[in-house]
């Protein structure tokens, strides 16, 4: 007998939402470590909230989300409230209960500065680290770092020279036709009116110029976990600066290796690099490498320069399934917040694969 297509909302169910998460879904696993991490930044919480007034959304359930986001590919905020929404998986990792009313997608911006923000995310990931240092999956021996360009949220149409000496538009409009052909435009002269941090940048000659920030990642080589972020302006120099940056932050032992692109062979970089006792596995030039015998001659050096390109997929993963392809976000700090967060869902992931509890973003 053929069932009728008819709807019939029952008054009651008689399921719980945890009920109807599968018990080896691997999100069960994830929010356990997630929650484990969060009761760690208790005290932090705590000391952004007033003691009197109406109870917030809690920070734990906004930072959830913001995961969500990051893992699941969902491309802005009012996607999100709306996927938690109807998504009972979603609803159960955040924390609400089928009958729970999502909160407006503008209390992400709300909560930008006192809560999202850079440093809650670095904490958030170094968190994930000492997770990680405790499961020792991390050495402190031999590492990678390497850079990647963010697209910024700006046009170049609002590229404009700085002494405010540039023609409006002749059509006007929300969406009005600039002609810079053959105009000379570089960041000496010009600045963006939408994300004034954003600097034109090009990755090699030849290649287009975007408007853009860097992402910069230091990499332990054993686990492919990031170890360190840094988010600079993209100048020519940013990535060897950054790099020393994290190096002084981070790798402490004496005789520890880095592993490099050929960017980094520079006599300045590697001379810093050995007078922090750290060797230099940098890709050499053809011509005028400051990289000689004494490191390019063992076996260990070959070896950093194969495995360092797995630090390509930390940023292959970053901007597919991540959001850093190009950020929506305008100004460094908001840019820094999302980028070390990325990389701090990445470790998850990273480690899920470790462990053998895997995500789907299908």
């Amino acid at each position: 007998m053929r069932g009728a297509d008819n709807i019939q909302e029952q008054l009651f169910s008689y399921r719980t939402l945890e009920s109807r998460i599968p018990k080896k879904h691997p999100l069960r696993k994830l929010r356990q470590v997630v929650d484990l991490l969060l009761g760690t930044l208790n005290d932090e919480f705590d000391a952004l909230y007033a003691r009197r007034g109406r109870d917030s959304i809690p920070p734990e359930r906004l930072l959830r989300a913001s995961l969500l986001q990051v893992l699941f590919s969902i491309r802005s905020e009012r996607q999100l409230v709306e996927h938690i929404d109807f998504n009972l998986l979603y609803r159960w990792f955040v924390g609400l209960t089928m009958d729970d009313a999502v909160w407006d997608h503008s209390t992400f911006s709300a909560n930008r500065d006192r809560l999202l923000n850079e440093h809650i995310s670095r904490l958030f990931f170094e968190r994930v680290l000492a997770l990680a240092d405790w499961k020792k999956l991390i050495s402190d021996e031999h590492f990678s770092v390497d850079g990647t360009l963010i697209q910024a949220w700006a046009s170049h149409k609002r590229f404009v020279k700085k002494d405010g000496s540039t023609p409006p538009p002749e059509d006007g409009g929300r969406n009005p036709t600039v002609n810079f052909k053959g105009e000379k435009r570089s960041n000496d002269t010009h600045e963006s009116r939408t994300d004034p941090d954003a600097r034109l940048y090009k990755k090699s000659e030849g290649d287009k110029s975007q408007l853009a920030f860097l992402g910069h990642a230091l990499m332990e080589n054993r686990s492919g976990l990031v170890v360190d972020v840094e988010i600079t302006q993209a100048t020519g120099t940013a990535e060897r600066e950054a790099a020393h940056a994290m190096v002084k932050r981070t790798i402490h032992k004496p005789g520890a290796t880095l592993g490099a692109d050929k960017n980094y062979d520079t006599q300045d970089f590697v001379a810093k690099l050995r007078q922090r006792k750290v060797t230099p596995h940098v890709a050499s030039k053809e011509k005028g490498s400051a990289i000689d015998g004494r490191t390019t001659r063992h076996d260990g050096y070959r070896k950093s320069l194969k495995v360092r390109k797995r630090i390509e997929e930390v940023f292959g993963w970053a901007k597919t399934v991540g959001p850093l392809r190009q950020t929506k976000f305008r100004g460094l700090k908001k840019v820094a917040a999302q980028t070390i967060f990325t990389f701090a869902a990445y470790n998850l992931t990273r480690m899920g694969t470790i462990f053998g509890w895997r995500y789907s973003t299908a």
